[in-house]
């Protein structure tokens, strides 16, 4: 600690703040966004829907349960994390835990920080940060470590497609078991692939653009991932084709948004985002309402969806959509993560009713 270099969070509104730097030194740029979860650093940095972003942990601790292993499971998933590599660009914390206690853990943060070329600061007044994203909405940032020189303008990431950066480049297969559902990879967290595999399914995870109805399968997934649903026309138009099957369609996240596409719906930015584990759903018509874990920058107009189709959650706190579903076919979609990980899990019975479908 005695050896800590300063750093500093700069904001494209014109916003500093000034830290520590740790993890890796050297800076790093993309859009800053908050989120209010209290802990799962490992799932969230590792989650794919984090690409192109600056994360800033709103919870004060960060760090003290360390990292643990990186290796895959038998199916060649990853045991702990939801990808393969941090996708987050830069780490923004309060307090940082130099010592670090879990029986699972295997280094620390800062170590795995650096192994991956990710900067982070802190010593941030993330309350103060907060409140400032919340008030200003999502911006454009940088991590500048003590020494170097960087400056405004940087690429919005928002710009260019995300989805297309994180999505595997090739088929992969995952599972046995009587049904296949396809996965469209925009960006799929790990625990997505576990939960079909647990439930005894064949998955064919397929590119983003992958035109996947050349394949026989029982359902169609399309999963959660990054940035604007705006850049994923080819996508769009293999979902409507698929439409014509109609065959059983599940969507999480992205997934909600390019299958509301689909349905002739439009998207549009939020202004700061949903990013934790406490965001209420409330099934639409009834007094259901599920906790659940989230991570998005836009969200579905659904005003522009047919008359075959009607919302079915939507978000207790700013009333945003949070999922659709045609009225006889078996399409539907939501915008939280009913895999969690981190996060509640309330809503995990979603995958059920669509392998039941199958």
């Amino acid at each position: 600690m005695n050896n800590r270099k300063p750093a500093v969070l700069r904001l494209q509104g014109g916003a500093e703040f000034k830290g520590w730097s740790f993890g890796y030194d050297g800076p790093c740029d993309g859009e800053a966004v908050f989120s209010t979860a209290m802990v799962g650093y490992p799932e969230s940095l590792t989650d794919p829907s984090y690409s192109g972003q600056i994360l800033c942990v709103s919870y004060p601790l960060v760090g003290n349960y360390g990292v643990p292993d990186e290796g895959p499971d038998k199916d060649g998933i990853s045991l702990n994390f939801e990808s393969e590599k941090i996708w987050a660009r830069g780490l923004v914390i309060s307090e940082y835990s130099f010592d670090y206690s879990h029986w699972n853990a295997v280094k620390s943060l800062d170590q795995w920080l650096r192994e991956q070329k990710i900067p982070g600061i802190y010593g941030v007044d993330t309350r103060a940060l907060t409140q400032e994203l919340r008030d200003n909405g999502s911006q454009l940032a940088m991590i500048v470590p003590e020494g170097v020189q960087k400056d405004f303008p940087v690429p919005d990431p928002n710009q260019e497609n995300q989805v297309a950066i994180v999505s595997c480049k090739e088929v992969i297969r995952y599972g046995s078991g009587s049904k296949k559902v396809v996965l469209v990879d925009c960006g799929v967290k790990h625990n997505i692939l576990r939960c079909f595999v647990e439930r005894g399914i064949e998955l064919i995870r397929v590119p983003w653009d992958y035109d996947f109805n050349t394949l026989e399968w029982d359902g169609l997934f399309i999963s959660n991932g990054p940035g604007n649903p705006g850049l994923c026309d080819v996508t769009v138009e293999h979902i409507r084709e698929a439409m014509k099957r109609r065959k059983p369609i599940f969507g999480i996240c992205m997934g909600n948004q390019l299958l509301a596409r689909a349905a002739g719906a439009g998207t549009f930015k939020l202004k700061y985002g949903h990013r934790s584990h406490n965001q209420p759903a409330r099934m639409v018509g009834t007094p259901t309402c599920v906790i659940t874990s989230q991570n998005h920058g836009f969200a579905v107009d659904p005003k522009g969806l047919g008359a075959d189709w009607e919302e079915w959650f939507v978000n207790m706190n700013d009333g945003t959509n949070e999922g659709i579903r045609h009225k006889s076919l078996p399409f539907c979609s939501v915008q939280f993560h009913p895999e969690a990980s981190s996060g509640p899990t309330d809503s995990q019975f979603l995958f059920d009713e669509f392998i039941s479908r199958l």
